[in-house]
């Protein structure tokens, strides 16, 4: 007598099988990640550095500009460029050719000093009065040319004494060159200080130099 009991069709298992091997493969698998190759990683940090960071200012390794040199050593001196002139030749009239002579070889020698010569640099129409008390002041040195014609000549005795006055103590910046004088004839205003003689084979325009390159030293 067949049994009063029914059992499910087996038929009814396979959808319930196969959901369940769904989940489990689901269950299974691994989350995928994106992979970044190596070669792409350091253009991307580069990237976003170089977005990041401020641009670039001046290289430090630039050398810096060295000033002009205009006397050698003696270019050191930046006291030296404080006034227009190193030299201010004070000369007589007649003695104009002595007076170029000199300027023409300090201005020629590897110091390139910067001289006044009151014919060649004085201004047109300017009081004269004024013009040699400005030579003066804006001169570092004075050149006395003392000859026979400087003792005659007023102005030139006015710039001597005009320079013992600006700088009485200033040791080395009044220099007298002296030619065609004996000593008995060098003036009483200069007896303090020592000249140049003029009559060595140079005329004494290398002492003149040396005199004035050593005051321009003791300037800085």
């Amino acid at each position: 007598m067949a049994s009063s009991t029914s059992f499910p069709d087996p038929r009814s298992k396979k959808p319930l099988g196969k959901m369940a091997d769904w989940f489990r493969q689901a269950l299974s698998k691994k989350p995928t990640t994106t992979h970044v190759s190596p070669e792409n990683r350091p253009s991307d940090i580069s990237q976003s550095s170089s977005q990041d960071s401020p641009p670039p200012g001046p290289s430090s390794e630039v050398s810096p500009t060295l000033p002009p040199t205009h006397m050698g050593a003696d270019s050191s001196s930046s006291g030296r460029w404080s006034k227009d002139y190193d030299v201010c030749v004070c000369h007589s009239e007649e003695d104009l050719a002595v007076a170029q002579e000199l300027v023409s070889y300090l201005e020629g020698s590897t110091s390139s000093l910067r001289c006044f010569l009151q014919l060649r640099d004085a201004t047109p129409g300017g009081a004269i009065v004024s013009e040699l008390c400005q030579a003066l002041s804006n001169s570092h040195c004075r050149v006395l040319l003392i000859t026979p014609g400087f003792l005659q000549d007023p102005w030139c005795r006015y710039q001597m004494l005009q320079a013992l006055s600006e700088a009485p103590g200033a040791e080395g910046r009044t220099i007298p060159l002296m030619s065609g004088l004996s000593r008995a004839a060098y003036p009483a205003e200069l007896r303090f200080m020592y000249f140049v003689d003029g009559r060595g084979p140079d005329g004494g325009f290398h002492q003149v130099k040396e005199a004035v390159l050593r005051y321009l030293r003791a300037l800085s």
